[in-house]
């Protein structure tokens, strides 16, 4: 039997500066709004109609870090990642959320460009979270050759 392919493609503008923050572990997490819009012509008055339509974005790992440093409200962006439904209990009510989550399976790409310094309408640097310090491992008495990674296996379409 075939298995189902669960793969959503957005291309649209962010609502709001991302969120980010850093999970026990030190993995990334960024959270941002992408707005998305339909338009057409009503068929009985001939005017042009146009429905946005909001989704939430998830990001994770080294991607999420990337969001967090160059994306701002109002940035285009293409994302491709995969649908998946939260389920949490508040005040007795079971809530749900459907979000897109976007990590290494997924694709990241701003399409508006990289503001250069000095540019009028450049996205003001913020402070970032800080990583969570992580305890340093104890080292063992004999190094061994550590092997380089191989970043031409990382599949990774940053635009810069």
């Amino acid at each position: 039997m075939a298995r189902g392919v669960n793969k959503v493609i957005l291309i649209g503008n962010v609502g709001g500066d991302p969120e980010v923050r850093y999970l026990p572990n030190g993995n990334a997490v960024a959270n941002v709004t992408l707005a998305t819009s339909d338009s057409w012509k009503d068929k009985q008055t001939g005017q042009q109609q146009e429905r946005t339509e909001w989704h939430r974005v998830v990001f994770f790992g080294r991607i999420a870090e990337v969001v967090g440093e160059y994306v701002r409200k109002g940035s285009k962006m293409y994302i491709e990642g995969r649908l998946q439904t939260r389920e949490w209990e508040k005040d007795g009510v079971k809530r749900y959320t459907t979000e897109i989550v976007v990590d290494m399976g997924g694709q990241m790409q701003l399409l508006d460009g990289r503001p250069q310094g000095g540019e009028q309408g450049a996205a003001p640097s913020r402070p970032q979270q800080q990583r969570p310090q992580q305890q340093p491992s104890p080292q063992p008495a004999q190094q061994q050759p550590q092997a380089m990674p191989d970043y031409d296996s990382f599949d990774d379409d940053i635009p810069f």
